[in-house]
């Protein structure tokens, strides 16, 4: 497939506005030096309506509309399930989270364990950080970003892989978080555009031009076992997605990690003006959550009639692009980009802050502002020439890219989660135990994948889980607490209570899931 003339013309104009956009919104005042809490933190005055984009930005990149489109034609619906139990897991977040990071006035998820526990842990879990941004996040998406290019352009994969890494951090590599936030809300609703365009162009195919919904009753009708949200344990996916256990086992663990505790996400909301603009901006993304799965779950569903003979599910997407007309392609295309740059930037600015803030600054506290915005934009650069040199390495022999990052992060998240949720909610908590819980996590999860390999991963992590969660209570308090005014998070007048409108629109969420899991259970 190749772009007609028009499509080239709508990409390229794509490119060029978001990056003046980006460059234009990111300009400072006559006379203002940028200090890292303006390049790091976009001078914590992000409006909700950025917040709530820019985390759908951040999250919806190359690995989730191609990963989880070659999801859907490989499993199914079930697949979604990380898309709507995130919708409900912001909910926790911007309620119970968001309060306490907030009160304390809390830059980075390191910051907050050196506070809450001592400086081994931070430094600890930010060396993991890092790694997990660089080796798993900006190779997986510059990766399965070059996939739809090399598929949409015919352009060789590793130039697509080197064309994007370079765009996405010169994008924001003057403005920081202000430059990817402010243009998310740009990059999403294109985003959504051509993912609707998409779908629904697949959908009417399949229903032989009479409408979106004939085509959506014609693929549930003949590919019933495609939209069962909860698989049995004779479907030959149910170690990828165990039954029940989506809803109240491991899934929860990775999403609390993901959206509670992840820096590039997290980040948007620690930006935010004040408590009130980052949980009305966390619940907009919960609503926009809900929606994503027909923009990046059903045209992998759709290709399984329209394209029944693929070589990778991970092709799915790019196959059903082939289907738009000349300039609907280009848009779309143009809508994928945004995904992948938005996404990519997001992950490359919390690797320059997580290395500056949690690293460089702590080593040399003296240094003065604009060479910490210096380093970062080093760190940038680092980040994304190494993660060039390893994504074909580290990728090139996956055929789900989505399952193999899920797999991944899941040998860490729930010493992740253990360690936060004690932090937050039991004072006990001390650094012994946290770092118990580190360690035992990563530990438990590899003893567990060589002894019990039939063991669904999501299952691992709900155990693995429970296991740490009772070896960091144990260590606790098995060891000195903590040294008084060794912990600097104060919780006891932190305030939980949440706006009308935020209980509102927190009931609305879970009356959808509560809808779609049962049509489609």
């Amino acid at each position: 497939m190749k772009l007609a003339t028009l499509d080239i013309v709508i990409v390229l104009a794509y490119l060029a506005g978001i990056f003046i956009l980006a460059q234009w919104v990111s300009r400072e005042k006559a006379g203002h030096q940028k200090s890292a809490s303006d390049y790091f933190l976009a001078s914590k005055s992000l409006p909700w309506w950025a917040i709530g984009a820019s985390l759908i930005a951040a999250n919806i990149s190359a690995e989730q509309i191609i990963g989880m489109s070659g999801s859907g034609y490989a499993i199914g619906l079930a697949i979604a399930s990380y898309e709507w139990m995130a919708a409900a897991t912001l909910l926790l977040v911007g309620k119970f989270f968001l309060p306490i990071f907030l009160r304390n006035r809390i830059y980075t998820m390191p910051q907050f364990l050196e506070e809450r526990y001592g400086n081994r842990i931070r430094t600890l879990m930010a060396v993991f950080w890092l790694g997990l941004y660089v080796f798993v996040n900006i190779t997986s998406i510059m990766w399965l970003g070059a996939i739809a290019v090399n598929q949409v352009t015919g352009m060789d994969q590793m130039t697509a892989v080197v064309l994007i890494g370079v765009f996405a951090l010169v994008y924001q590599l003057y403005g920081g978080l202000k430059a990817v936030a402010l243009t998310d809300i740009v990059q999403v609703t294109l985003l959504v555009l051509g993912g609707l365009f998409v779908a629904g162009l697949t959908l009417n195919q399949i229903g032989d031009g009479q409408g979106i919904v004939a085509g959506f009753n014609r693929l549930w009708a003949e590919h019933p076992g495609h939209f069962e949200m909860i698989l049995s344990k004779d479907n030959p996916f149910y170690k990828d997605l165990p039954g029940i256990s989506v809803l109240i086992g491991g899934m929860w663990i990775m999403n609390v990690s993901y959206w509670g505790f992840n820096q590039y996400i997290i980040q948007r909301a620690l930006a935010a003006k004040d408590l009130k603009e980052a949980q009305k901006g966390v619940l907009f993304a919960a609503f926009l959550k809900l929606l994503m799965p027909l923009i990046v779950v059903v045209p992998g569903i759709a290709a399984v009639m329209l394209a029944p003979d693929l070589h990778r599910p991970d092709e799915a997407y790019p196959t059903m692009m082939r289907l738009l007309p000349s300039g609907i392609l280009g848009l779309v295309f143009a809508a994928l980009v945004a995904a992948i740059v938005a996404s990519l930037a997001s992950k490359i600015n919390s690797v320059a802050t997580i290395f500056t803030l949690d690293f460089y600054a702590k080593a040399r506290p003296q240094t003065e502002q604009a060479k910490l915005v210096r380093v970062g934009r080093i760190a940038a650069a680092l980040s994304v020439l190494i993660g060039i040199l390893t994504a074909k390495p580290l990728l090139g022999s996956f055929d789900q890219a989505f399952q193999y990052i899920q797999e991944y992060t899941g040998f860490f998240t729930p010493g992740i989660v253990v360690i936060f949720v004690l932090g937050l909610f039991w004072k006990r908590a001390n650094e012994a135990g946290a770092l118990a819980a580190a360690i035992g996590s990563f530990v438990l999860s590899i003893v567990l994948k060589m002894a019990w390999p039939s063991l669904p991963f999501i299952d691992r992590v709900g155990l693995v889980f429970l296991l740490a969660l009772a070896l960091a209570v144990v260590v606790s308090l098995a060891t000195r607490p903590q040294k008084a005014g060794s912990d600097l998070i104060r919780t006891d007048d932190v305030n939980y209570g949440t706006s009308a409108g935020f209980n509102f629109g927190a009931l609305g969420v879970v009356a959808i899931l509560a809808a779609l899991y049962t049509l489609f259970w």
